[in-house]
């Protein structure tokens, strides 16, 4: 038994060695595929996959760089050349390598596919309108209906306190006044879900503008309304 123990067992560090060398050599000439790929696509992300009469090349990037080559023979295991994990197992490697040409080639053959595709296309464009007009007339409009809601919430800020909300109906739809202080938060239109007319984020759409605008005044009419019942209501207080 002793004697067996003391047999000489051979060392493996110089093939793990040549093996790591090989794979350093695949992540650099790999690596420049990688960048071609992502300069291509147009991407830092991606992958992309090549037929070999032997197998299949799946090459992964991300930000640029090779993150993994993977092989897969059309027939026996996958190996993954290059990964950010263990290093391939040697036999696997040398397997794959043999196929490593034709993996290069097939990639030459992807990037001469595209070749000319862009020739004859026309750069020619038609002049862009212009908004400035449109985009002038709504902020003259949402202008106005932004005073029209301050001094609403001017008024229910007066009689009813710091914040609070004031709604009604017009043409059937529910109309809503947020105020905070003396200025409006929004002016809504439609409940829930519905259009603002006045918010603190984006301007309403001109399709929205142009069907509510016009009814701006009815909203109007009814907190004028409102305000009279309430003045009415207070007139028919006696303290004698």
């Amino acid at each position: 038994m002793t004697e067996r123990l003391e047999a000489a067992i051979e060392s493996g560090d110089d093939a793990a060695a040549e093996r790591d060398a090989l794979v350093a050599e695949v992540r650099d000439h790999a690596g420049e595929i990688a960048r071609e790929l992502a300069l291509l696509k147009g991407g830092d992300y991606g992958q992309e996959t090549f037929d070999t009469d032997a197998g299949t090349w799946t090459l992964k990037y991300e930000a640029g760089a090779i993150q993994y080559l993977r092989y897969e023979p059309k027939s026996g295991s996958e190996t993954y050349v290059v990964s950010t994990k263990q290093p391939p197992e040697p036999e696997s490697l040398a397997a794959a390598m043999a196929d490593y040409d034709a993996f290069v080639a097939a990639f030459n053959e992807y990037v001469t596919s595209f070749a000319g595709v862009l020739d004859g296309v026309d750069c020619e464009f038609p002049d862009v309108a212009s908004s400035a007009e449109l985009v002038a007339e709504r902020d003259r409009l949402c202008g106005r209906i932004r005073d029209v809601a301050d001094a609403i919430a001017s008024e229910c800020y007066r009689f009813e306190g710091e914040y609070g909300t004031y709604a009604t109906t017009v043409s059937g739809t529910r109309w809503e006044l947020k105020w905070d202080g003396e200025a409006a938060s929004y002016l809504r239109v439609g409940g829930e879900g519905g259009v603002y007319l006045v918010s603190q984020y984006e301007p309403p759409s001109p399709a929205d503008l142009r069907r509510y605008a016009g009814e701006v005044g009815g909203f109007v009419r009814a907190f004028n309304e409102h305000v009279d019942d309430l003045e009415a209501d207070l007139s028919h207080v006696s303290f004698e």
